[in-house]
């Protein structure tokens, strides 16, 4: 019995022992093979280059320099291969004397790990004529490699920055939101760059290769090409753009020029910079005086600058007036002082207007009448309305992060300040003061939603993909507000061109315009002031900023032009001249038929 089960014993032992073999040697060559397999083969990311910016009339606004990067072999810093680190390191000095050896170390440090067996980008970019005569030298190093690097220039410079935007280097926020971004290594910034980023940076190919146990390729085995240089035309027209910032030289603010459709032939904010200090980096003392510019070069103050509208507001609330408690035959006695809870509310006209109606209302801008409406409508019917006209809420531009502004009202001033509201603000409120704020951009939304009755989706995308894009409108105005705005535009038509109009001195277009001037006080006057200064008499920073919000032709309306100045005084004085070259220079180049 023993001798049995010592023989079942061994047997089985050896049993056992006969199945691992064969499950080592013939089953598990399947897992072998693969995970061999899989060492040997190596997947490559292949980044896109990036699409270029272009505007309506095909001219490159944003486009990419041929250049290349260098890369280091990992692992090369250790006692054993630090000596052929420091001989690569001057090889490449030797050959490219401009570059940093200090700054190639630090980038070398800052990814060199055990854990990292990839080549790590050392110089980000060297531009194609520097690189030729010295890559067949530097690509024949085995630590080195050469890799294709475009860099992105903008050739305007300048102009239109804020609305082009720019790209720099990804941070960790944006690799964690697009993991792409590790491969690529910039992305847009602001701008249209930004909004647009998706598309025109693509979407990145693959190389699949067969590499030896040194890491050498041997083979490759697929290519997929990345979706790359995707094309982005915009509405904008580049030298208009450059015309009309050459009419800012040296002032702050913004401007737009807007076909009624909505699209922007051209549109920018000042003081602006060249975006090329972006890409390839700048000075601290250059970022620190740009940032602590009292000015603000870096806000983009078409859709980020917030400001009273001051009198630009009256036609839309003029519009508002006629068409809900008053009606068109409603008059005042404008006797230039109105006395509400205990403060004087005073018209910019010392003598008064006198009799007055809603033309001569908007057509001279007295204040009286939209104090005196004010009170008869209320806080709470103004704002709906404003709201309901666009105000308050972003226009859905294609560019990111715009302000939506502040309509005030009962329960916007309760909830922010926790306050009650007093009348006083009403009347305030009705001549776009207090902290009722708009940008440049809504103004201009406004301003064709009276020439058009449709309330428009600015935008500066003409085609993407290939896809024009479709115009959008919103139709927001009730019947009767339909019936009643021809008295609007009359009285908007009368201000450019009535020897009472507030713009009538200071505009000379070659076509007929209607428009509004605005001066929105940045300052309080104290009501035991008599006199008040005149905007030049103020010092610069307590000056008004002035508006000037039109549409042309009067009568066959097709573009809007909407010009504000900070601290610029009175509306018509500081920008009618502008907006006059501006209109004459669209004649000119077609974009208007005289009608």
């Amino acid at each position: 019995m023993k001798v049995k089960f010592i023989i079942f014993f061994f047997s089985s032992i050896w049993l056992a022992l006969i199945v691992r073999v064969f499950f080592l040697a013939i089953e598990s060559n399947n897992y072998y093979e693969k995970l061999s397999l899989e060492n040997t083969i190596k997947h490559e990311k292949i980044a896109p280059v990036r699409g270029e910016i272009l505007d309506r009339k095909n001219r490159p606004v944003a486009i990419n320099k041929l250049g290349f990067k260098i890369q280091l072999a990992p692992h090369l810093c250790s006692k054993k291969n630090i000596k052929k680190f420091n001989e690569t390191i001057d090889l490449i000095i030797k050959l490219l004397p401009s570059l940093d050896r200090d700054k190639i170390v630090k980038n070398y440090n800052k990814k060199d790990s055990l854990y990292n067996h990839n080549f790590i980008d050392v110089v980000g970019f060297i531009p194609y004529n520097k690189m030729m005569p010295v890559y067949s030298i530097l690509n024949l190093k085995e630590n080195i490699k050469i890799v294709s690097a475009p860099k992105r220039y903008y050739p305007y410079k300048n102009i239109a920055a804020h609305m082009i935007g720019y790209v720099a280097r990804a941070n960790q926020k944006d690799v964690d939101n697009d993991p792409v971004l590790e491969l690529i290594g910039n992305t847009g910034k602001t701008g249209l760059e930004k909004y647009y980023n998706k598309y025109l940076q693509g979407v990145p190919g693959e190389r699949e290769i067969q590499v030896n146990a040194s890491n050498q390729e041997i083979a490759e085995l697929s290519y997929i090409l990345p979706l790359e240089d995707r094309k982005l035309t915009l509405t904008m027209d580049i030298e208009l753009q450059k015309y009309i910032t050459s009419l800012f030289e040296g002032k702050v603010g913004a401007f737009v020029v807007m076909k009624t459709d909505g699209s922007i032939v051209a549109a920018g904010s000042f003081p602006n910079y060249d975006l090329n200090i972006f890409v390839s980096g700048m000075s601290y003392k250059m970022y620190n005086d740009l940032a602590s510019s009292l000015d603000h070069p870096f806000t983009n103050k078409l859709i980020h600058g917030l400001y009273p509208p001051g009198s630009s507001i009256k036609p839309l609330l003029g519009l508002l007036y006629i068409t809900t408690k008053l009606n068109e035959d409603w008059s005042v006695n404008c006797k230039s002082n109105l006395r509400i809870s205990n403060r004087t509310f005073r018209c910019w006209k010392k003598q008064g207007h006198h009799h007055t109606n809603i033309v001569k209302a908007i057509r001279e801008s007295c204040d009286d009448y939209f104090y005196k409406g004010s009170l008869v409508l209320g806080n709470e019917a103004m704002s709906k309305g404003l709201k309901r006209y666009g105000f308050g809420k972003k226009t859905g531009i294609d560019l990111p992060n715009e302000f939506i502004g502040v309509v005030p009202s009962r329960t916007w001033k309760l909830q922010k300040y926790h306050r009650a509201w007093n009348i006083g603000e009403t009347a305030n409120m009705s001549i776009g003061q207090g902290d009722f704020l708009t940008t440049p951009l809504q103004i201009a939304r406004e301003t064709a939603l009276i020439a058009t009755g449709k309330l428009v989706t600015p935008h500066f995308i003409k085609d993407i993909g290939g896809k024009s894009y479709d115009p959008k409108y919103q139709d927001v105005l009730t019947d009767k507000e339909k019936e009643k705005l021809p008295i609007i535009r009359k009285a908007m038509i009368e201000v450019c061109n009535s020897p009472h109009g507030t713009a009538t001195h200071f505009v000379h277009s070659k076509i007929k315009i209607a428009g509004k001037t605005g001066t929105a006080q940045v300052i309080g006057i104290k009501q035991d002031i008599k006199k008040r200064k005149l905007e030049h008499e103020l010092s610069y920073y307590n000056r008004s900023h002035a508006w000037f919000t039109t549409y042309g032709p009067a009568k066959n309306p097709q573009y809007i032009v909407t010009v504000m100045i900070e601290h610029g005084g009175h509306g018509g004085h500081a920008a009618g001249e502008i907006v006059s070259k501006i209109y004459n220079k669209l004649l000119e180049l077609g974009y208007i038929t005289k009608k």
